[in-house]
């Protein structure tokens, strides 16, 4: 029986130092840019089969590296939805939205790679699917996009989605390229995450709210 718990307790251990490693990696060089060997060997694996192994595929290990994140980000935002109930003010559904990932990252401390690491995943579709797909099985992010809705019900269905994607933009590479300047500790426009929150919640709101040209 030790000698069990001390192997999953071993097996635990590998895991998490692949995932982080990778995700690492990830983030610097591209996800096509790494291969599972090279992954296996920055975790100081003997074994370069490691990463097959503990996590099968490549696409299998971007969405564990995903999954690793979402049980904090999804506590963060039912805590954010506890706190507005049923407003009607587009900025209190914005805020629930954003505000997620940068308190997930200002906590992680520094330096971090999540951000970079998804907006790596975002370039290529077939990953960017597996991540949209994770984050459509998050029930508080489908009460977020429930909420908005009903706060612009004039805003055309298709507007409605272009700016979904604007959005979701803004959030994914406002978030990389300011974990990348504090990686290289270069300047930031703001000061700290939640102030980068801020300034995102501002133009996000803005981009929602703004006029829609309507051509003959």
């Amino acid at each position: 029986m030790a000698g069990r718990a001390v192997r999953a307790e071993q097996a635990s251990a590998t895991r998490e130092l692949i995932l982080t490693t990778a995700e690492r990696l990830f983030a610097e060089r591209g996800v096509y840019a790494v291969s599972n060997r090279q992954v296996s060997e920055a975790a100081g694996q003997g074994n370069n089969a490691a990463v097959g192994y503990h996590f099968g595929t490549k696409t299998d290990l971007v969405r564990a590296i995903a999954r690793r994140h979402a049980e904090r980000i999804e506590e963060i935002r039912v805590r954010l939805l506890a706190g507005i109930g049923d407003s009607t003010d587009v900025r209190d559904w914005v805020d629930c939205l954003v505000r997620p990932v940068p308190e997930h990252l200002a906590a992680l401390g520094s330096p971090t790679w999540y951000a970079r690491f998804c907006a790596q995943v975002m370039t290529d579709p077939a990953l960017r699917q597996i991540v949209i797909e994770e984050s459509l099985t998050s029930p508080s992010l489908r009460q977020i996009v429930e909420g908005l809705e009903r706060c612009l019900p004039e805003l055309p269905a298709e507007v409605r989605a272009e700016r979904a994607d604007m959005a979701r933009h803004l959030i994914v590479h406002t978030a990389e390229e300011r974990e990348r300047a504090l990686a290289e500790n270069a300047p930031t426009p703001r000061s700290s995450w939640h102030d980068a929150a801020d300034g995102l919640v501002d133009a996000i709101v803005g981009m929602w709210l703004a006029p829609v040209t309507r051509r003959q």
